[in-house]
């Protein structure tokens, strides 16, 4: 549970404190560079994820999960985080100043 939680958290910060400064003030194009970077690391975490069952298990798992699933699923997760945020009237994602 340590890859999604605490590796979308430092995808998060490096988003934020790396390359947000260094994108366009252009609502529009911050929204859709985040999306994708929530994308891609979905998919590295999920590799990340499988690559720890086959060292704690010695056998591939299941292939139950596709990669593009596993991007739109962590765009998921964030998504309700950020719900969460907007909510108790915190930065996110919905409101543009997280």
């Amino acid at each position: 549970m340590l890859w999604p939680s605490l590796g979308g958290h430092w995808l998060e910060l490096w988003f934020l404190n790396w390359l947000r400064p260094r994108l366009p003030d252009t609502q529009r194009v911050q929204l859709a560079v985040r999306l994708t970077v929530w994308f891609i690391g979905g998919v590295a975490l999920a590799f990340g994820m499988w690559l720890t069952a086959i060292a704690f298990t010695g056998r591939r798992p299941a292939p139950w999960l596709t990669w593009w699933m596993a991007g739109f699923a962590f765009i998921g997760i964030e998504l309700v985080v950020h719900i969460a945020l907007q909510l108790r009237g915190r930065p996110s994602f919905f409101n543009a100043r997280g």
